[in-house]
């Protein structure tokens, strides 16, 4: 066993720097996995700050100072915050709130729908089924009422943590563009000088990262928008809270768009029963998931995710179990940093090889 182990450690840390990358991975793991909801804030601000770090950037490289590209870059930042927090997410939230309320009627609806199928199919369900099914859904109805309202009283903390967090958070990114370098050269300072291997996958990582989050943010607010405009056209309700779902559901790759598919179908049943509008709203939703993944996706990333579909969903998977949302959001990315890793690391076999070709060639 000892003799295994031995040889892959020759194989794989031989070199200084795979040993350091291989620690520097293991703790971001376990930070992540044990004070991430601590380090939230921080987080939040330096993905927040890497987004609008392109503003700055391209204003830089028309010739203005870096003072103004990052001002201007900020004061995006700064409406764009606030017109979500104090405009958008009240919206939401009273929409969410007439949604729970409609719940028991639709409920009643649901049921009496459901009531026909013993008399057309008893040979498959029985009254008796049907009636246990309704009850059960009542029960679900009453007790998630009813956690909602505890978590709701509960909350108050909560509410004055999200206060913090509403001024903290614009602190941090201004500082994050503000003394990019300053930092950057801080961190490196606790690197070796001589680090080809780490310069290498910073590289491409930085390429990646800007790439996906700034495309995905485009995709969110695109989507997001477009769905919110079509549903306020076609009268249906809670227009704001759907659209705000189907255009977060782009940040899980496959499963998202499953996921929001039932309840805008649900809500347009509910509404309009099986009648022209409601196949419109489909019509409308499919029209909108097909230009997303067939239109908006290719032009807003530049750069291919060379990744299977079982290795991004199993990223999702694992990067939201230790992370919750942000996971979800950089699953991709991280998985993608992952595989540039596994490429990029060396191996005393690569190493030989090098040797021989170089000999050879000389």
């Amino acid at each position: 066993m000892l003799d295994i182990f031995n040889k892959w450690y020759k194989r794989y840390l031989f070199e200084e720097e795979s040993v350091l990358l291989l620690v520097l991975l293991t703790i971001g793991v376990v930070l992540l996995m044990t004070i991430g909801d601590i380090l939230a804030p921080v987080l939040a601000a330096l993905v927040l700050a890497f987004l609008m770090q392109g503003i700055s950037t391209q204003l830089q490289r028309q010739g203005l100072p870096q003072w103004f590209g990052v001002s201007v870059a900020y004061v995006v930042f700064v409406g764009a915050f606030f017109a979500v927090t104090l405009g958008l997410l009240p919206l939401v939230w009273r929409q969410m709130a007439s949604l729970a309320g409609e719940m028991p009627r639709m409920l009643e609806q649901g049921r009496q729908l459901v009531g026909i199928l013993p008399e057309r199919y008893p040979e498959l369900v029985s009254a008796t089924q049907i009636n246990e099914l309704v009850i059960l859904a009542k029960a679900e109805i009453a007790a998630l009422g009813q956690a909602v309202l505890t978590r709701s009283v509960a909350s108050i903390p909560g509410i004055l943590t999200v206060l913090v967090y509403m001024i903290l958070i614009p602190m941090l990114v201004f500082f994050f563009l503000k003394d990019k370098q300053k930092l950057l050269d801080w961190a490196g300072g606790f690197l070796p000088r001589e680090r080809p291997l780490l310069r290498s996958i910073w590289n491409e990582m930085n390429l990646q990262f800007a790439n996906y989050a700034r495309g995905k943010v485009l995709e969110i607010i695109i989507v997001g928008a477009v769905s919110y405009v079509a549903f306020t056209w076609l009268g249906l309700n809670y227009a704001a809270l759907l659209g705000l779902a189907v255009g977060l559901s782009v940040i899980i790759p496959y499963i998202g768009a499953a996921l929001v598919t039932l309840p805008v179908v649900m809500v347009g049943f509910f509404q309009w029963g099986m009648s022209s509008e409601f196949y419109t709203l489909c019509a409308v939703y499919l029209i909108i998931q097909v230009l997303d993944g067939n239109v908006l996706v290719p032009l807003l990333f530049s750069e291919a995710v060379n990744l299977h579909p079982v290795a991004i969903i199993l990223a999702v998977l694992f990067f939201g179990g230790i992370w919750g949302v942000w996971g979800v959001f950089f699953a991709i990315p991280l998985a993608t940093m992952i595989k540039a890793i596994i490429d990029a690391w060396p191996t005393a076999v690569t190493e030989t090889a090098e040797q021989q070709t170089q000999s050879v060639m000389e």
